[in-house]
């Protein structure tokens, strides 16, 4: 039965600890081991297969420590901070036009300047004194943040987005189907309708209240204000000047450096890398203080990264089980000739497998190997099947514990330790935008 598939069982087990909030490593840690028994491993065989497969998100999650570093260095130079005014200005104490910019930004990252999550934990912690001031529900933001994460690459064949399309049209080739990057375009703007609308239903209606804050400070960086001074981690004060000095430019070149690093080599981390290193060279930050910037890069991104590397190993689990093609399999056998009902079943496996998997991306080549036939044999025609490859993948990155579409968003709202990854990332995110997506994908695969 589908219920007792180890996919739908492990899962099942990982949302109901998140949600008794059990700490998010361990759940995926118990959910794995679920996963394993039920399939028919051993604890130790399941152990092991996690433990192998964590190298899946190695890069990342040293990514996301030397991000945390950078983070921190910038800060100390003070540019986080003069960035953060200057958005202030910008925004005129008007907290929607605040959270709408957040969303614009983010989605730059996945196209304009490719950085993915890189700018989060630059950015964020230094705004989270205007949010307090304005009384931001940080949801609203953590929803925006996702949009941004997630929107470019399902419908914009730019950047992050052209790589998400390329796959899918590489796997259904493949998988038997020839197809072009531009048919996959043509049809992907379906489901970012439905994220747009997510988006402002969670803007304007759903977390509109106000909601207080504390002003807490936070570890190695500089509290962000309305005001002159500002609040170091000691409680002393830090007078921030608005003008660029050569230190602040050093910073920037320092943040510059990382994202040409990047796009050159491909290599986010290098970028990290090179990045710390020039700010080091440019004397915008002392020697003497390396072991304060690692520190302070583990203290706000470690979790994040420890979090990535288990996912990594969940999916190698799930993977090794075999149960996700005996997951669709089994869905595919109760069908019959419905269309509609196929849409429906096939997304909502959709949502299970990246739910756990945790990446988008990784999803696609195990969803499109039995889509392609599937959806052929149910009638559904080229478009309706690159449509439901393409939602089925992305299903799921929103309000996943595992996903950097959402630990990239809590890294920088809980910098202060006010923000809860489950119930005020995960959640919000699922519902507006998992909703839409299943609801958009469904009534454009019966209509394509």
């Amino acid at each position: 039965m589908v219920l007792f598939n180890p996919v739908v069982v492990s899962i099942a087990a990982m949302i109901v600890l998140c949600l008794l909030k059990f700490n998010v490593l361990l759940s995926i840690l118990v959910a794995a081991i679920v996963a394993g028994i039920c399939s028919g491993m051993s604890v130790g065989d399941a152990m092991t297969t996690l433990v192998s497969g964590m190298g899946g998100n190695a890069e990342t999650a040293l990514s996301y420590i030397l991000l945390g570093a950078l983070a921190v260095a910038v800060s100390k130079t003070g540019l986080a901070s003069i960035l953060a005014r200057k958005i202030s200005k910008i925004v005129k104490g008007k907290k929607l036009t605040l959270v709408l910019l957040i969303a614009v930004i983010s989605c730059f990252s996945q196209n304009l300047i490719p950085v993915h999550i890189a700018f989060i934990p630059i950015l964020i912690p230094s705004l989270l004194g205007l949010m307090n001031k304005l009384k931001i529900n940080r949801r609203a933001v953590a929803c925006a943040l996702t949009f941004g994460l997630k929107t470019p690459y399902i419908a914009i064949p730019v950047g992050f987005g052209l790589i998400f399309q390329n796959i899918i049209r590489d796997q259904m080739i493949a998988n038997g189907m020839e197809i072009t990057t531009n048919m996959v375009t043509s049809v992907m703007w379906i489901p970012a309708i439905g994220m747009v609308l997510g988006l402002l239903v969670a803007v304007f209606v759903s977390y509109r209240k106000p909601r207080e804050y504390k002003d807490l400070p936070i570890e190695g960086l500089i509290s962000s204000s309305d005001e002159k001074t500002f609040s170091n981690t000691d409680s002393t004060s830090v007078v921030v000047d608005e003008k660029m000095t050569a230190k602040h430019w050093c910073a920037l070149l320092g943040a510059v450096t990382a994202f040409v690093i990047q796009i050159i080599t491909g290599s986010l981390p290098l970028g990290g890398l090179c990045a710390v290193i020039v700010l080091f060279i440019t004397r915008a930050i002392k020697f003497s203080e390396i072991d304060e910037l690692v520190d302070g890069g583990v203290k706000m991104m470690g979790l994040i990264g420890f979090i990535m590397l288990v996912a990594a190993g969940y999916g190698n689990v799930l993977r090794e089980t075999g149960a996700v093609e005996s997951l669709v399999l089994s869905v595919s056998s109760v069908v019959g000739d419905s269309k509609l009902i196929g849409a429906v079943l096939m997304l909502l496996v959709g949502l299970l497998v990246t739910m756990g998997i945790g990446s988008s991306f990784g999803t696609l080549p195990i969803i499109a190997a039995i889509y392609c036939p599937l959806g052929l044999s149910l009638g559904f025609s080229v478009n309706a099947i690159i449509l439901l490859i393409g939602v089925a993948g992305a299903l799921g990155d929103a309000g996943s514990p595992a996903s950097d579409s959402t630990l990239g968003p809590t890294s920088g709202l809980n910098a202060d330790k006010q923000h809860d990854h489950i119930w005020d990332t995960c959640v919000p995110t699922f519902l507006h935008y998992n909703i839409p997506l299943l609801i958009f994908g469904i009534l454009g695969a019966v209509v394509l």
